[in-house]
């Protein structure tokens, strides 16, 4: 029997080299690897946040459908960036590529490797607008908040420009 496909939410980001490219690719690789992208929202051009002496990042949302369970997604999600030329480094510093689970259907994770909902999603504009326009309904299962009011309370700090609207792969 074939596990159920599970709805998941994305988010990417990138701020080294041909940004928009590395985002294309990664979507291109995920799709390989059995996340099925289903919408992806506009591009935004965000300033960064934590270690702030960086360039900007190009962010999206995605929705993706896939029976992965959490943790081979996670592994699969680390396995893409990897291939993409994401190395370890300066903790928040600039990155090639960048994917982080914010959502898996109303599921709730916390262990060493993977947390989900995402630790920090709901005090991240740079998240959250992009979120928005993919799933404003959408329900945190911790606080109980949606991605709307998720927004709507966030921390006013952190540029987000749209950047680009048509979609990154057709």
């Amino acid at each position: 029997m074939r596990p159920e496909s599970k709805l998941v939410y994305l988010s990417l980001g990138s701020n080294r080299g041909d940004r928009a490219a590395h985002l294309r690719r990664a979507l291109e690789e995920l799709g390989r690897e059995g996340v099925s992208i289903q919408r992806i929202s506009t591009l935004y051009k965000t300033e960064p946040m934590d270690f702030t002496p960086q360039a900007w990042f190009l962010n999206c949302a995605v929705e993706a459908s896939t029976a992965l369970m959490p943790m081979q997604l996670l592994k699969v999600v680390k396995s893409v960036e990897r291939a993409l030329g994401r190395r370890p480094g300066v903790s928040k510093g600039p990155r090639a590529i960048d994917i982080d689970i914010l959502l898996y259907e109303n599921v709730v994770v916390r262990t060493a490797a993977l947390t989900i909902p995402h630790t920090r999603m709901a005090e991240r504009r740079f998240v959250l607008v992009p979120l928005r326009e993919l799933a404003p309904a959408a329900r945190h299962p911790v606080n109980g908040k949606t991605v709307a009011e998720m927004l709507h309370d966030a921390p006013a700090a952190g540029q987000v420009v749209r950047y680009r609207i048509d979609p990154l792969i057709h």
